[in-house]
C-alpha cells in the first residue's frame, strides 16, 4: 500500500520539521557545535549518564531514525506525483536523495536527454535513464503538481542536509563519550550502536552475540537459501575491518568485533580509560587475529628416524618362559623336513623338485615318506628300571626258562641247560673240533 495514498498535501506526510522535539535538538545542537563543547575535560568528571552532552548524543540517535523514515515517506510521495512524467524513473534510480535531486533537474522538461545530469549520477545510470527516456510515453505536470513536487524534493534534500550534520555531531562527540568503542567500530558506527541499544548503559547489558543483530535487516528471500545473505552483520558491515577481511573470514571477524566491542564499552562506561589506548589495542588484537587465520599452514618437515637402541633388553628367565617357548618350538618332522642329506635327492609334493620339499623326511627312490623315530624320554626311563630290578637277566634263573629240548633222534628229551653251558664255556672246547665232542649215528 502506498503510504502517500488519500494524502494531497506534503505537510500531510511530512510533520517532523515542524516539531518541537526536532526544533530544540537542532538548537542544542547548533549551539554546541558553535561552542565546540565536548572535550576530555568536560566529560571525565561525573557518571557519564548524568553528562547533558550524553543525554543530547542520545537525542540525536533517536532523531536520526525518524529522520530517516521521513525521508522514505517524502520519496513516496515524490514518486506518486512524478509518475505520470516519468513512471520507469523509480526503478532506475534507486536511492530517495538522488531520485530526489534528478526529479527536480528534470522538472517538466518535455526532452529529457538534454538535460545534464553530470556530478548528479554515474556515467552508467544516465546512459540508462537517457535510453529510458526517449522511449517513455510521459505526460506534461499540471503546475500545482509540479510546484508540490519540487516542494517535497527540497524537503528530502533538507532532511538528508540535517542527517549529514546530527551524524558529525554525534561522531566528533563519541570520540570523547565512548573512545574505546569508536577506536574499534569506528564514530559513526558506534552512534549508531548505542544509539539502537538506547544508551551506553543498555548496550553495556546486552550479550555480545546480540550486538550482531543491531541493525540487521531481515531480507526476503522468497525461498532460496540465505547462505550468503550479509542481514546478520547489521551495523558491523560498516567498519573498516568487516571491509577489509576477506569474504571468507567475515563472520569470524563480526563475531570477534562484537566480542571486543561489548568488553570496549564497559570500559567506557566507567571511564577507566578515557584515551581510547585499551580500544585501540583490542583493534590490533582483532587485526592480528584475522591476518594470522589467513596465513598458509607452515610446511611439514622431513622427520628423522630415531636414533636406534642398541642396549640388551632385559629378558626374562626360568622354567615358565621355557614352558611357554616350548609351545612355539619346532617338532621333530619340522626339523628333518628343514634338512637335507648330502648327495641324496630330496623328495617333493609334485616330484622333479616341485612343489615343497621334504627334506631329510624323504628317502629317494622308494616314494614313501621315512621318519626315524628315537627313542622316547619315557620308554629310556621304564628301560632303565626294568633293567635295575633284574627282570630276566643274571641271578634267579628266569621262570619262562624251559628244561625241555627237541631232538631230531629222540624227540623231546629232558636236558640240563646248565651242563651245557658248562661244557661249552669258550676256549676250542667249545668248537667244532672239541676233544669231548662223538660221531653220532643216523
Amino acid at each position: 500500500m502506498d503510504v502517500t495514498e488519500g494524502y494531497g498535501d506534503l505537510d500531510s506526510v511530512s510533520r517532523l520539521h515542524k516539531s518541537l522535539r526536532y526544533i530544540e535538538t537542532m538548537q542544542k545542537v547548533e549551539a554546541a557545535t558553535a561552542l565546540q563543547k565536548g572535550s576530555a575535560d568536560t566529560t571525565d568528571q561525573g557518571m557519564l549518564e548524568e553528562d547533558p552532552e550524553y543525554q543530547l548524543m542520545l537525542n540525536c540517535n533517536a532523531l536520526l531514525v525518524d529522520i530517516e523514515d521521513e525521508i522514505v515517506n517524502v520519496h513516496n510521495f515524490i514518486v506518486d506525483k512524478y509518475r505520470l512524467k516519468f513512471p520507469d524513473l523509480k526503478s532506475l534510480v534507486n536511492h530517495p536523495i538522488d531520485y530526489a535531486r534528478v526529479v527536480k533537474k528534470i522538472g517538466n522538461e518535455v526532452d529529457i536527454t538534454k538535460v545534464d545530469f553530470e556530478g548528479l549520477l554515474p556515467s552508467a545510470v544516465i546512459m540508462v535513464v537517457s535510453v529510458a527516456a526517449s522511449t517513455a510515453p510521459g505526460e506534461q505536470l499540471p503546475e500545482d503538481t509540479l510546484s508540490k513536487t519540487i516542494e517535497a524534493c527540497d524537503r528530502a534534500l533538507a532532511l538528508d542536509l540535517t542527517k549529514k550534520q546530527l551524524l558529525d555531531f554525534v561522531e566528533s562527540r563519541m570520540e570523547h563519550i565512548a573512545p574505546n568503542l569508536s577506536a574499534i567500530v569506528g564514530s559513526v558506527v558506534a552512534a549508531k550502536l548505542i544509539g539502537s541499544a538506547g544508551g551506553l548503559s543498555k548496550l553495556v547489558n546486552m550479550p555480545s552475540c546480540n550486538l550482531q543483530s543491531l541493525g540487521a535487516k531481515r531480507e526476503i528471500l522468497a525461498g532460496f537459501s540465505n547462505a550468503n545473505s550479509r542481514s546478520r552483520f547489521g551495523y558491523f558491515e560498516q567498519t573498516e575491518i568487516f571491509q577489509t577481511t576477506p569474504p571468507a573470514l567475515r563472520v569470524q571477524a563480526c563475531k570477534d568485533l562484537a566480542g571486543k566491542s561489548s568488553l570496549a564499552a564497559r570500559i567506557d562506561i566507567k571511564r577507566s580509560c578515557p584515551t581510547g589506548k585499551e580500544g585501540r589495542r583490542y583493534r590490533d588484537e582483532i587485526l592480528k587475529k584475522i591476518q594470522k587465520l589467513q596465513e598458509l599452514p607452515p610446511v611439514k618437515q622431513p622427520k628423522p628416524l630415531p636414533v636406534p637402541n642398541f642396549e640388551s633388553k632385559k629378558r626374562r628367565a626360568g622354567r615358565r618362559l621355557r614352558k611357554q617357548k616350548e609351545i612355539y618350538l619346532p617338532t621333530h618332522s619340522r626339523r628333518l623336513a628343514n634338512r637335507m642329506q648330502f648327495g641324496i635327492t630330496e623328495e617333493s609334493s609334485l616330484g622333479d623338485g616341485l612343489g615343497d620339499g621334504y627334506g631329510m623326511l624323504g628317502q629317494a627312490g622308494n616314494g614313501k615318506l621315512r621318519v626315524s623315530v628315537g627313542q622316547s624320554k619315557l620308554a629310556a626311563k621304564v628301560a632303565k628300571k626294568f633293567k635295575v630290578n633284574n627282570y630276566g637277566s643274571g641271578g634267579a634263573p628266569s621262570g619262562l626258562l624251559s628244561s625241555l629240548a627237541f631232538t631230531p633222534v629222540q624227540g623231546i628229551e629232558l636236558s640240563n641247560p646248565q651242563a651245557c653251558a658248562n661244557q661249552l664255556d669258550g676256549g676250542t672246547r667249545s668248537t667244532y673240533f672239541s676233544d669231548l665232542g662223538t660221531f653220532s649215528k643216523i
